[in-house]
C-alpha cells in the first residue's frame, strides 16, 4: 500500500508543476494539492499493514484524520500570519512611495546616473539588491524595494521578464548571507540535544561563495540579454504628466531604504520602519497639512494597499497548507526511495544537478516542501551534514527562494510588472538549473 500511495503522491506532484506550466491558477492548485496530500497518506495510513512501515513511522501513521485536517488547514495558514502582516505594511508603504512621487523621482535621477547605459544601471541595482537582501528579509521587504527597483528597470527598458527574473535572482543571491533564512534552515539540521549541527560560522564561507556565484550568474544574464538589444525608454512616449506630483524633494528620496537602515543598524522591527518611513515620505511631501488629510490619506492608501495584495493573500494562505500536507507525505517518500539510493556522493551531486528542478514546486529538492522526506532518507544513508546542507539548502535557496511561481514575492513580482507565468519560467527555469549545477559542483569539491 505504501508503495502505491507513494507513486500516487509523485503522479500528483508532477501533474501540478504541469498545471503551473500551463498558466492554471496556482491558488487553486495549491488548494487542490493540500487536500490530495493529505487524503492520499491518510488513506495509505488506514491500510497500512507492513509491520517495518509502521514501526518506522509510528508517530506519522497513528495521526487521526481531524488531526490532519487540523494540521492542514487550520495550524498551517495560522501559522503565516506574521508574512501575511508584513505583505500588507509592505503594499502601504509601496503605495506612499507612488503616491509621494518618490519611485517616479527615483527613477528619474537612476536613470540620469546611469547615462545612456541601461545594462550598466541594471547590473548595479542587482549588487545593492543582492547587498540588500543578505539581511533583509520578507515578502514586505521585497514589495518594498521592489516597487522601487522594477519600475527603475522596465523604465530603462530593460524586458519585464528579465527585470523580474534579475531582480528575483538578487534576492535569491543574497539570501544565502541572510542569517533570518539560515535560521530557518538549521532547524533541519539538529542534533538530539537540538544544537545545530552546522551552524552559521561554519557555514558562512559557502554561503559567501554561493552568494557570489548566483550574483556573478546574474550580472552575465543581464549582459547576455541586453547585448545587442535597442533600448527605448518608457517615459519617451508622450503622456499628460501633473507637475507638482512629478517629483519629491531630495530629503524624500532616502525614503525606500528607512526601513532597511532602520532593521539593520538599529534593529528596529521591519512594520515599524515601514511606518516611520511612510509617514515620514507623506510628511516632507506636503502631504500631512492636518490630521484630518492624515487620516484620509492613510485610510486610502491603506486601502489600495491590501487591494493590491489580495490575490497574493489568499495564495499565501494555501501554500501553508501545502507545506504541512508535504509533511504527512513524508513516510510514502522514505518507502518508496529510501532504498534505491547508492551511497556514492558523486552519484547523489550528479543526481542533484541533473534533477534540479524538483525543487521547484514544493517538490522533493526543497526544504519549503517535500525536501524533507528527500533529506530525511539521505540523513539514513549516512551522508555528512555539510555536504547534504549545502545540496539542499542551494536547491532551496536557487529554485525555490529565487526562482519557483510558488514563492510569495515572486507571485507578487510576476503580478506587478503583468509578466506570464510561463515567459517567467522559461527564463528562470534555465538560469536556477545552471546556477544549482555550479554550486552542487562546488560543494562536491568542498565536501564530497
Amino acid at each position: 500500500m505504501e508503495y502505491i500511495i507513494g507513486v500516487l503522491i509523485l503522479v500528483s506532484f508532477f501533474g501540478l508543476a504541469f498545471y503551473a506550466a500551463r498558466g492554471g491558477n496556482l491558488m487553486m492548485g495549491m488548494l487542490v494539492m493540500a487536500i490530495l496530500w493529505t487524503v492520499l497518506p491518510m488513506i495509505g495510513n488506514t491500510f497500512a499493514t507492513n509491520p517495518e512501515f509502521l514501526a518506522a513511522n509510528g508517530d506519522k501513521v497513528g495521526i487521526t484524520w481531524i488531526q490532519a485536517f487540523s494540521k492542514v488547514f487550520q495550524s498551517g495558514p495560522e501559522g503565516w500570519g506574521n508574512v501575511l502582516v508584513n505583505v500588507v505594511f509592505g503594499a502601504w508603504f509601496g503605495r506612499v512611495l507612488l503616491g509621494t512621487g518618490v519611485a517616479s523621482t527615483l527613477i528619474r535621477k537612476t536613470t540620469e546616473l546611469g547615462g545612456d547605459r541601461p545594462a550598466v544601471t541594471c547590473i548595479l541595482l542587482c549588487i545593492v539588491t543582492a547587498a540588500i537582501f543578505s539581511s533583509l528579509f520578507g515578502a514586505g521587504a521585497v514589495v518594498a524595494i521592489g516597487v522601487i527597483v522594477l519600475p527603475i528597470l522596465m523604465s530603462l527598458g530593460i524586458p519585464k521578464v528579465l527585470s523580474v527574473v534579475s531582480f528575483m535572482l538578487s534576492i535569491g543571491a543574497g539570501m544565502f548571507l541572510n542569517p533570518v533564512l539560515f535560521g530557518q534552515y538549521t532547524a533541519f539540521f539538529l542534533d538530539d540535544q537540538g544544537k545545530a549541527l552546522y551552524p552559521y560560522d561554519q557555514y558562512v564561507r559557502w554561503g559567501g561563495i554561493a552568494w557570489a556565484v548566483q550574483l556573478t550568474f546574474t550580472i552575465c544574464l543581464v549582459l547576455f540579454c541586453t547585448r545587442k538589444r535597442r533600448f527605448v525608454h518608457h517615459w519617451s512616449a508622450r503622456r499628460p504628466v501633473r507637475q507638482v506630483l512629478d517629483f519629491a524633494p531630495g530629503k524624500a528620496l532616502i525614503t525606500p531604504f528607512i526601513p532597511v537602515f532602520l532593521l539593520i543598524v538599529f534593529k528596529v522591527p521591519i512594520i515599524m520602519g515601514f511606518l516611520i518611513g511612510g509617514f515620514y515620505a507623506l510628511f516632507v511631501c506636503g502631504k500631512l497639512p492636518d490630521f484630518k488629510t492624515a487620516c484620509r490619506t492613510f485610510n486610502k492608501d491603506f486601502f489600495d494597499g491590501v487591494v493590491d495584495t489580495a490575490p497574493l493573500v489568499g495564495f499565501l494562505l494555501m501554500v501553508p497548507m501545502f507545506n504541512k500536507a508535504a509533511e504527512l507525505c513524508i513516510p510514502y517518500f522514505n518507502a518508496l526511495l529510501g532504498n534505491v539510493i547508492p551511497q556514492s556522493t558523486l552519484f547523489i551531486v550528479i543526481a542533484f544537478c541533473v534533477l534540479a528542478p524538483l525543487g521547484l514546486f514544493r517538490g522533493p529538492f526543497t526544504l519549503y516542501g517535500c525536501g524533507a522526506a528527500t533529506l530525511g532518507i539521505l540523513k539514513g544513508i549516512g551522508f555528512s551534514t555539510p555536504f547534504l546542507a549545502s545540496l539542499m539548502i542551494a536547491a532551496t535557496t536557487v529554485m525555490n527562494v529565487s526562482c519557483c511561481i510558488t514563492q510569495s514575492w515572486i507571485v507578487w513580482g510576476i503580478s506587478y510588472t503583468k509578466v506570464s507565468t510561463r515567459d517567467f519560467l522559461k527564463m528562470s527555469v534555465v538560469c536556477g538549473w545552471i546556477i544549482c549545477i555550479i554550486l552542487h559542483a562546488i560543494t562536491f569539491v568542498m565536501f564530497g
